[in-house]
Formats: structure tokens, C-alpha cells, sequence
């Protein structure tokens, strides 16, 4: 025997399990019946090209046996089982990135009644301590040819022991010892309710012995107990149902299954293809972002099913990568049963199948977002990060994925969303892109230099804050307009201002000259600004660079980013310049000069977010002109 400690995270996590806040404890029964019907699959489909892993067996099944006496519950499936560095790897370790995420909320008292962070973040087989003080796993891999299996057995204390042992069946036995006050789960009543709640569409039965009173056939007039075997399920694949014959609450229960998220889904979409590509799709729009969806380790796509066969648990090439957040199944009557990832890559079908679903998703988004204005609402809160990623990444359906997206602007009260047809809709006369600003806060953005002529006349600016927003939108056309950013390139909104700009630039031309000069080392350029209204100054990125706050992101990440300067943008009709140009006309080699276009330059490092240059050079230079103006009386 083996006796070996569970890492760090896990101690916490069963510790936390144990002493939960959880009242929704029934949940453990639902994740071994999930994880039970997982190691079916996997068998049944190993089956199709390995006829040893039946081992004589054709029915598949989950058995659930309570016994009273002994205080244990046992949730047994004969699927594919475990070896014996399985056993220690899937049951020892969480290899999940989010363990730590899930423990510092199951501190946190706010999760209290809240079951579906379990499923969320894969901890499923752990809830099985919220009712037992102890939980021995025997298992046998199939197809192995022997009896020799695997006890894995642990209190929940920190530790665990792993043995060999002898087992006839292939598959997985969990034997649960229920607390004192948990045993109401050895009730019949109560199995059955929990399974028809949570696991009635589960395609494999769900079995348990029942004891029942029937006539004796000797003695007439006697009852005598028999013990018969009942299945707790209905067994019947939910996608191959008409959808008449559905309830929401049977959609629901299936999507918690499959997705083990406890919370119900936005929208379900069910629909049956007929053509060049058959196939059954019941696909759901989750209504809460999961916790990962942005790791590297998230896994994508809908389970794929071959007439009823399970294939793989997540599909990647069904699914657009900014379609990611859809859970759901495929059910194809076109693809081989022994299909492997490679055929799935160079199959035509696929692509059929790809193509019909996103265009199903994103139109029944459309009627969501037509139809049902604040259930889209939430639903973009949580994944409109997401899904606008389809603007850079699905080139041909860019404008209806624009359709979808929502923005606050600078016309918009906070908290109310506008469209890009909207934006059109209230342009001004003669005005030729659309205009945003990216940035990390409403109140950030609304208090910028940046928009100050738009503000001034009434132009409207789309306010973007999520991080990838510049990344996506330079260069994107709509209906026409081009999305232009109001941080980036020159911006001139009319022809008067147009012309009064080339006459500041022949009197501050020389001005302007010497500052350059100045700061060659640390700006590409310096030019009079056609975006300011009240600042004396702004820096600018080219048209065609990164957005600082792209660059910042880039940075965090240890990517390595190109040095490339920008420009030092001054507004000609701030009477700081009046003040400067007469200094210069004076004397045009003044040190004052000098500091001065140092102190615009930190000024303008401060306004986008940045720090200046030399901080204490800076402090020191503003210290020195308050002495300054405080001698003189200014």
C-alpha cells in the first residue's frame, strides 16, 4: 500500500469542501453520475476499434446501491476504468488553473447557496466530501486481460492511500461512507429525485435494486419482499426528440450536465440540418462567463457524436474561436464512427457543419438582441469581449458581428449601450469615419484631452474599454465609415479649422522648429493639434501604430514590443504658446524655452496614463516655476 500526501491546493480545497458553505450538497451525486457516464463514452467509443475493452459486455451501465447497514453509497459504471498512475494523477492532483481562484471564493461567504462553482471549476469528484467522511475509489482499466485493479482511499485529511486489489469488472466503483447527518441519501425517494432532477437525460441507465412488497405465488393472501432492478432514468438522447416534446426544465438540466454549469443557459438553439450535411445541433448560449474562457487551457467546441456515439467531448473544429463561450452536441449521420482529429481537419463536412452553426449562432444572437433587448444585455456584459474577437478573425462576417456589438459613448448616460447602426444614424453632416477612444474607465475616458473638439462640437465618440478593442477595430470598415481612433493620427473635423490651423503654423513655425529639435530623442514629430480644445498638449500615436494601452498589455505580458515615438501634438489657441512664441522672439536660444518643451512632454506623458521621463526632474522644475511666480507675484 501506497499512502501518499494530496498537494497543497488540494488540502485546502477538500478542507474547504468538507467545512462548505454549501447547502446544495445533492450536486455530489449528480457529478459521479456525470463522471461515470464519461467513462462509458470513452469505453464505447475505444470499443469501435478495440473489441477487447468489452470484455464479452454489450450494456452499458451506472449502478447506484445504498446500504443502510453499512452507511455507504455506491455510484458504479463499467466503462473505461483507471490504471494505477491514472488513479493517482486524475484523483491525487488538479491539474485545473483556476484551484486557487476557486478556493479564495469558497472563502469568501458570498458563495453561500451557489452550487454551480463547482462544476465551474472542475472540482466535481471533491463534492463528493461535502457528505462523506470517507471515499474508496476500486477501479479496473478494461481490456486489460486481468483481474488486477486499483483502491484508492481517502479520509479528505490530506492524504491518500493507493493498493492493488482484485476486481473482477472492468470500470469504476465509488463508494461513498455518508456522515450521520447526510444518510438521507441512502432513501430511495431521495436518490430518485436527485437523479430525475439532475441526470433523467442521461443516455445510459441509471440503475438501483429496489426492494418492493408483491402477492406471494406459494401463499396466497402473503406479501413477500422482492428485490428487483429499476432504472431511475429516462435514457433517451434529448437532441434526437422533437423539440415539442421537450421542456425547458429537461433543456436545462441537460445543458448543466453537459456544460456542469449549475446556472440555466441564455438561449438554447436546437435544430435539425438536412442536405449536403445531415446532423442533429443542440448548442446553448451560457448565460455566465466562465471563470477560464481566456486561458490557454479552455477547451472548445461541442461535444461531437457520431449516430449517437460519442467521439470526442469537445470538437475545436466546429466551432469559431470567438463562438467559444456556445456549449452543446453534434450528432453527424455523415462521419465515420472511427473518425480521428486528423480526418475531422481535411473533412468537407465539417466545414458544412462549422459554417451552419455559427451562422445559426449569430443569427438567433441577432433575435436576442432584437427580441429580448436585456437578456442580450446581460449576455454581452459577460461575453461581448469575446465575441467581438470575430471582427478580426472571421473576415467575412465582420459586419454582422458589428451588428451584435454594443459601446457607451460620450452621448450615452453610463450603463446605456449604443450600436454601430445607431452611430450612423446621428452623424453629422459631412462626417466621414466613426470615432472612438479606447481606454481603462468611463470617467478615465469622458475626463481625456483626447475628445475635448469632439465635445466641443458635438461629435459623438464610441467609449471602448476592453483591452484587445484598438487591436480589433483600427482599420475596420462599417457599411462604409471607418472606425477611426480619437487618440491616433491627425484630426481635423471641418474645413475653418483646417484653415486656422495653417495659419498658426506659420507663426509658431519656428517655435515649434526648436522644440523638436529639442525633443528629437524622444518624439517622432511635433505638430499643432486639431483634437484639443482646452489642454496644451496631447501625444499621439501614428495611424497605423499600437494604442498605449495595447502597448502596456503587451508589455505586462513579457512580449516584446517595438520602440516607436510619438508625436507631440499643441494646441495653437492655448495662451501658454502666445506666452512661449514672445519668450522666443526675444530670445530664441532661452533655456526657459528649454524647459518649458521638457515640461510639455512630461505634461503630455501624464495625461495618457504614463509616467514622466524623469519624475524627480520634473517635480523639481514645477517646484522652481511656483518659487518663481510666487516671488514675482504672478
Amino acid at each position: 500500500m501506497e499512502k501518499m500526501e494530496f498537494k497543497t491546493e488540494v488540502k485546502q480545497l477538500l478542507d474547504l469542501m468538507i467545512h462548505s458553505l454549501y447547502s446544495h450538497k445533492e450536486i455530489f451525486l449528480r457529478e459521479l453520475i456525470s463522471n461515470a457516464s464519461d467513462a462509458i463514452d470513452k469505453a464505447r467509443y475505444e470499443s469501435l476499434t478495440n473489441n477487447n475493452i468489452l470484455e464479452g459486455e454489450k450494456d452499458w451501465k451506472i449502478r447506484i446501491t445504498a446500504d443502510n447497514n453499512a452507511g455507504t453509497l455506491t455510484i458504479s459504471d463499467n466503462g473505461i476504468g483507471m490504471t494505477h498512475d491514472e488513479v493517482i494523477q486524475e484523483l491525487g492532483t488538479i491539474a485545473r488553473s483556476g484551484t486557487k481562484e476557486f478556493i479564495n471564493l469558497l472563502h469568501d461567504k458570498a458563495v453561500k447557496d451557489n452550487p454551480e462553482l463547482i462544476g465551474q471549476f472542475g472540482v466535481g469528484f471533491y463534492s463528493s466530501f461535502m457528505v462523506a467522511d470517507r471515499v474508496t475509489v476500486i477501479t479496473r482499466k478494461a481490456g486489460t486481460g486481468n483481474n488486477k485493479g486499483v483502491k484508492w482511499e481517502s479520509g479528505g485529511e490530506g492524504s491518500f492511500t493507493v493498493e492493488e486489489v482484485e476486481k473482477d469488472g472492468k470500470g469504476t466503483d465509488v463508494i461513498l461512507r455518508l456522515r450521520e447527518d447526510e444518510k438521507m441519501y441512502l432513501k430511495e425517494w431521495e436518490i430518485r429525485n436527485v437523479v430525475k432532477k439532475y441526470s433523467d437525460f442521461i443516455e445510459h441507465p441509471v440503475v438501483m435494486d429496489v426492494e418492493r412488497e408483491q402477492e406471494s405465488s406459494i401463499k396466497k393472501g402473503e406479501k413477500v419482499k422482492v428485490t428487483e432492478e429499476e432504472t431511475l432514468n429516462s435514457g433517451k438522447a434529448i437532441w434526437v426528440k422533437n423539440k415539442s416534446d421537450i421542456t425547458e426544465t429537461e433543456y436545462n438540466e441537460f445543458y448543466k450536465h453537459i456544460s456542469h454549469d449549475f446556472s440555466d443557459p441564455a438561449k438554447i438553439i436546437h435544430y435539425k440540418a438536412e442536405g449536403t450535411s445531415e446532423f442533429v445541433s443542440l448548442l446553448y448560449v451560457p448565460s455566465v462567463r466562465p471563470f477560464d474562457i481566456f486561458y490557454k487551457e479552455y477547451k472548445i467546441g461541442p461535444a461531437l457524436y457520431v449516430k449517437r456515439v460519442k467521439i470526442m467531448d469537445h470538437c475545436e473544429e466546429l466551432i469559431q474561436p470567438y463562438l467559444r463561450f456556445v456549449r452543446g452536441i453534434v450528432d453527424s449521420s455523415d462521419l465515420p464512427l472511427n473518425v480521428s482529429r486528423e480526418i475531422l481537419q481535411n473533412n468537407r463536412k465539417v466545414e458544412v457543419i462549422k459554417n451552419s452553426i455559427t451562422k445559426k449562432v449569430l443569427d438567433t444572437l441577432g433575435e436576442l438582441k432584437k427580441d429580448e433587448y436585456e437578456k442580450y444585455l446581460k449576455f454581452y456584459k459577460e461575453f461581448g469581449r469575446v465575441l467581438k474577437e470575430g471582427i478580426h478573425f472571421d473576415f467575412s462576417r465582420r459586419e454582422s458581428i458589428a451588428d451584435l456589438l454594443l459601446f457607451e459613448s460620450t452621448k450615452t448616460e453610463e450603463g446605456k449601450f449604443r450600436t454601430l447602426y445607431d452611430y450612423l444614424s446621428g452623424m453629422k453632416e459631412g462626417q466621414e469615419d466613426i470615432y472612438y477612444i479606447t481606454g481603462s474607465s468611463r470617467n478615465e475616458v469622458m475626463k481625456s484631452p483626447y475628445i475635448e473638439v469632439f465635445q466641443d462640437k458635438g461629435y459623438e465618440v464610441l467609449i471602448m474599454l476592453d483591452d484587445i478593442d484598438d487591436f480589433i477595430m483600427s482599420g475596420f470598415e462599417y457599411k462604409g465609415k471607418k472606425l477611426k481612433s480619437a487618440i491616433k493620427g491627425d484630426i481635423s473635423l471641418d474645413k475653418n479649422e483646417k484653415t486656422e490651423k495653417e495659419k498658426s503654423g506659420k507663426k509658431y513655425k519656428l517655435l515649434i522648429e526648436l522644440i523638436k529639435d529639442h525633443l528629437k530623442g524622444e518624439v517622432k514629430d511635433v505638430r499643432l493639434s486639431g483634437r484639443l480644445k482646452d489642454s496644451a498638449c496631447c501625444l499621439v500615436a501614428d495611424e497605423g501604430d499600437m494604442d498605449p494601452q495595447m502597448e502596456k498589455l503587451m508589455k505586462a505580458m513579457g512580449q516584446s514590443i517595438p520602440d516607436r515615438k510619438r508625436i507631440l501634438e499643441i494646441n495653437p489657441s492655448h495662451p501658454l504658446f502666445e506666452a512661449l512664441n514672445a519668450i522666443f522672439e526675444k530670445e530664441k536660444k532661452s533655456v526657459v524655452l528649454q524647459k518649458y518643451a521638457d515640461l510639455l512632454y512630461d505634461q503630455a506623458l501624464l495625461l495618457e496614463g504614463s509616467k514622466p521621463k524623469d519624475p524627480s526632474a520634473f517635480t523639481k522644475a514645477i517646484a522652481d516655476l511656483m518659487v518663481e511666480n510666487l516671488k514675482t507675484g504672478k
